[in-house]
């Protein structure tokens, strides 16, 4: 205790009794738990032994942290490793999201990408996932990991709330907004976080999360839901907060059913209903959720797209539906120089997506026109609808799929017999590229996603 500040000490008191508190922080001193979440759609063999996480499902927790990079299959999409309390998302999804209806979901301050592959994984193929980043640098790690998941109904934009809000009203049916917050929750998990912790960097946050609750009410219809997170345990992030956003906004608090097993700590102040989680208490780190349903009842509202870049690609290009396993699901395109796919329920959300934000990603991006014809794009590789049929594919080794993860150059051997473009897959899932010519492979996996640990320690 005597490395924390002693104003967050203070603070702690208010929420235990000094058992509770010292137990609190012993489990501070402890390891963080591993967890993982499988992706429902790519086949893979998941793990019998391990013990699940009760909230979420196809998630485990691990025995210990491996070396995640050296497994190619995090790099194909076959799993995303995430923190067990956040999965409880899930729940909040499930009781309150309607799932089964066609909707439409803002995943905010979604970098890295955790919850919305999380809600990727939720939602009927019908539906559409808009996964927003504000920092340029890490909407492009979002869109990389969106990419990986593989799913064709989302898409990636790097926006203000305030824009979002501004030329996208009542247009969502569920927001989720895991605010950006002090990370008290991280202390065991980033114990460096510790030092950079102050009241002043609480309140910051708060002022903050209040810009960012308002800038897109503005966004969800009548009717739908917001769902708020932090990884904070303060009250002033979490339940004062909102409490304060419920002066100037006409909420419900919808409640979430727990079992008591889970060890989740309910709270209720004012009828508004959120749900802690505490390392001493439930096997994650700390976390606060709360669903708020905003009053009123409409439908959706789709603005009307005015000029766009994404337009219905050109006669030529149609080769390219045989990629898809089932190409009469979707509207081939063109954005520039690049060819991709969108869903035909989709394809008026997309026009109005690509014309009003600033999108990084969308859809599935199938190639890119150049003077000789197409090149596939590393998204393509990953894609769950590609019809791999249509491509020589290459099977990969363990090793030699770290080589080409590291971006080095393939032995020749290891490649198909056919000259030309080459799906290079591990386990049967797709990782990229390669064109084999004459004598040589030249690997097309992007330098940008490219391993930077040495070989030995991959074999480590």
């Amino acid at each position: 205790m005597s490395n924390f500040p002693k104003t967050f000490l203070d603070q702690m008191q208010e929420l235990f009794e000094v058992e509770e508190l010292k137990a609190f922080f012993s489990s501070l001193e402890t390891v963080s738990p591993v967890s993982l979440r499988y992706n429902p759609y790519k086949k893979t063999e998941m793990p019998t032994e391990l013990e699940p996480v009760p909230w979420a499902s196809r998630a485990f927790y691990l025995k210990e942290r491996p070396n995640f990079t050296a497994d190619p299959l995090i790099h194909a999409g076959a799993y995303y490793v995430q923190e067990a309390s956040s999965m409880f998302l899930e729940q909040a999804l499930k009781q309150h999201g309607k799932l089964e209806r066609q909707l439409r979901v803002l995943d905010l301050c979604a970098a890295p990408g955790g919850k919305s592959t999380l809600i990727s994984a939720l939602l009927n193929e019908k539906s559409l996932l808009l996964s927003n980043e504000v920092i340029k640098s890490r909407a492009h790690i979002l869109a990389e990991n969106i990419q990986k998941w593989g799913q064709d109904n989302v898409w990636v934009s790097q926006n203000d709330p305030l824009e979002i809000g501004k030329v996208l009203p009542a247009f969502f049916d569920i927001i989720v907004v895991d605010a950006p917050c002090s990370g008290e929750g991280m202390f065991r998990k980033a114990e460096h976080s510790i030092g950079e912790w102050s009241l002043q960097a609480v309140q910051h946050c708060a002022l903050r999360q209040q810009r960012i609750l308002h800038d897109i009410w503005k966004a969800l219809r009548p009717g739908g839901i917001l769902i708020y997170s932090t990884c904070t345990y303060n009250v002033s992030e979490n339940e004062k907060n909102l409490l304060k956003f419920k002066e100037d906004c006409d909420f419900k608090s919808l409640k979430i059913m727990c079992p008591k097993e889970w060890k989740i700590t309910e709270t209720n102040q004012d009828d508004l209903y959120a749900y802690r989680f505490y390392p001493h208490k439930s096997k994650g780190e700390g976390f606060f959720l709360s669903v708020l349903q905003k009053a009123g009842e409409s439908a959706v509202i789709t603005p009307r797209v005015k000029k766009t870049n994404l337009n219905k690609a050109a006669k030529e290009t149609e080769q390219l539906k045989n990629w898809c396993s089932d190409p009469d699901k979707y509207q081939l395109c063109q954005k520039n120089e690049t060819i991709k796919v969108v869903p035909l329920h989709l394809w008026q959300e997309a026009q109005v997506l690509e014309s009003l934000l600033n999108i990084v990603y969308g859809g599935a991006e199938l190639a890119e026109l150049n003077r000789k014809g197409f090149s596939p794009l590393p998204a393509a590789a990953l894609w769950t609808g590609l019809n791999q049929g249509a491509f020589t594919c290459a099977d990969l080794e363990l090793e030699t799929a770290l080589t080409y993860l590291r971006q080095d150059n393939l032995p020749i051997d290891k490649a198909e017999q056919n000259d030309g473009w080459q799906l290079i897959r591990y386990k049967g899932l797709g990782l990229g590229w390669i064109k084999k010519l004459q004598n040589r492979v030249n690997n097309y996996f992007p330098k940008e996603w490219r391993i930077r640990m040495s070989m030995d320690k991959l074999k480590q």
